[in-house]
């Protein structure tokens, strides 16, 4: 055996020695977690962190807030993370969204109009957004960041002289109100009988609704052809056009799809939450936030990225009410520090 045969084998060796390592340790964790969900706490245990309805309702939380910021930042990623174009009022897409929902719901009286609408009229902004303004700044970074700041300014100021300062709730249909049991045990009566978190129903369907997303966005890039096509213009243009394929066609259709969850987003946000002036900031920077942690362009780490960043809010709402904003940063910059691509994003 030679001496880089034998240097290959340990190192094989060593890695295969780490693995049941990383694998119990992750085990370990899991089983922890779980019991600190399922089980029922010690007194002790309820001492440290509040209690535990505190716990996992801020987990909880956390995960449903996840897949609200995992739809914003869906969009965000398909425009900025994958085909390079720096689209600033990707925030004002979810306002105006957000508002258009609820004007559409509250004149027909049905909610899913209102998130159908939402969707479509803000898919046919974004193809407006492409044709107009990204297909002739095409390759001019700053000159994007400048127009689409100007555009989310005007947008704002726009919106705020049509629907002014007042904060509006987008009512959802009464089937999906209410509060259902979970299986998550908090106490255990005198007479034996069990108490269950109560949590809203809502706020798991917005969860479920991000996940099912998720998924579909992941199999239109990789298992697609229209995937391929996106995938293969942004790395050659030019040669995906010699092809015949019309290229400022499949981009118009990243930007449709990518306005057009952001405008879904706005409608399911207003409805979980609420729809006021100012939240088109706060989505952009936490689209910014999720896109840079979890990786440019990549679906499931957009995923990654708004898991982590709304678990950290929720998370430090309970516990670190005053330093609670400062995780999401936190987490930004030891990202950029460790992994400047992104946790799933490839070097370049």
């Amino acid at each position: 055996m030679s001496m880089r045969d034998s240097a290959s084998t340990a190192i094989a060796a060593a890695s295969l020695g780490r693995r049941p390592l990383w694998v119990g340790l992750a085990l370990v964790g899991a089983a922890i977690l779980v019991w600190l969900v399922v089980g029922l706490w010690p007194d002790w245990l309820n001492a440290i962190l509040l209690s535990k309805k505190a716990f996992v309702s801020a987990i909880l939380n956390g995960l449903t807030l996840a897949g609200l910021y995992f739809l914003v930042a869906s969009g965000f990623t398909l425009v900025f993370g994958l085909m390079r174009n720096v689209n600033l009022a990707h925030g004002s897409l979810y306002l105006l969204g957000a508002y258009i929902g609820y004007e559409v719901a509250t004149r027909t009286g049905y909610w899913l109009i209102g998130v159908a609408a939402g969707f479509l009229v803000l898919a046919v902004v974004g193809i407006l957004m492409q044709v107009i303004v990204f297909r002739r700044l095409e390759g001019d970074d700053l000159r994007q960041t400048l127009v689409t700041i100007g555009i989310s300014i005007v947008a704002a100021d726009l919106m705020l002289a049509v629907w002014g300062g007042t904060t509006y709730q987008i009512t959802p249909p009464l089937w999906l109100e209410g509060a259902v049991q979970t299986p998550i045990l908090l106490a255990v009566r005198s007479n034996g009988s069990p108490v269950y978190l109560p949590y809203p129903f809502f706020r798991l369907v917005v969860l479920f609704l991000a996940i099912a997303i998720g998924v579909g966005l992941w199999l239109m890039l990789n298992k697609t052809r229209v995937g391929m096509m996106i995938r293969a213009g942004v790395d050659d243009r030019a040669m995906l056009s010699a092809s015949g394929v019309n290229v400022h066609a499949v981009f118009a259709i990243v930007f449709a799809v990518g306005a057009g969850l952001a405008g879904l987003a706005g409608v399911i946000g207003g409805s979980a939450l609420s729809v006021a002036p100012g939240e088109d900031v706060r989505y952009l920077l936490a689209s910014l936030v999720v896109v840079i942690v979890g990786g440019m362009g990549s679906i499931m780490g957009a995923a990654i990225g708004a898991l982590l960043i709304g678990l950290a809010e929720q998370i430090g709402l309970i516990y670190f009410p005053t330093y609670g904003v400062v995780l999401t940063f936190v987490i930004m910059v030891v990202t950029l520090a460790i992994r400047p691509q992104g946790i799933m994003g490839k070097a370049r």
